[in-house]
């Protein structure tokens, strides 16, 4: 597949997809008589990993340390070490996820209680000096 088909399938610029294999956030990519990059399923599987990753989170740096590892199979603990940024970016994902739930969850409260909020500051039952402590309301 060429360049430009993998970069559609992924939804990704064609540059994004060269600075991947320039900098080693992928392995470097076949290349056909011709020089051209020439994308077999693998190369796309990397692709594919890279881009979630970044979306998730993981720096460039990371990928770059990971693809590098792929590079050096075989050696000693490299399939630990893969593994080990793998679960690292796990654990920091989680900890994103749960952060996104407790907004999730104190928007649905603001939505859920707006109107009532509204009717008390119009009646003055509820002033800024006299409100409710966001911070210790039940979860």
């Amino acid at each position: 597949m060429n360049i430009k088909k993998a970069a559609e399938m992924f939804d990704l610029t064609i540059d994004t997809l060269r600075y991947y294999e320039r900098v080693g956030v992928i392995p470097p990519v076949h290349r056909n008589k011709s020089g051209y990059r020439d994308y077999q399923n693998n190369d796309l599987n990397w692709i594919y990993l890279a881009k979630n990753l970044r979306n998730a989170g993981l720096s460039i740096e990371s990928l770059i340390e990971f693809a590098d590892l792929a590079q050096l199979r075989g050696q000693q603990d490299v399939e630990a070490a893969q593994k080990q940024i793998l679960a690292d970016q796990l654990e920091e994902l989680d900890k994103k996820l749960a952060e996104m739930h407790e907004v999730r969850d104190l928007l649905v409260y603001k939505i859920e209680s707006y109107d009532d909020h509204l009717a008390k500051f119009k009646a003055g039952e509820m002033t800024p000096d006299k409100v409710e402590k966001l911070w210790e309301r039940k979860k």
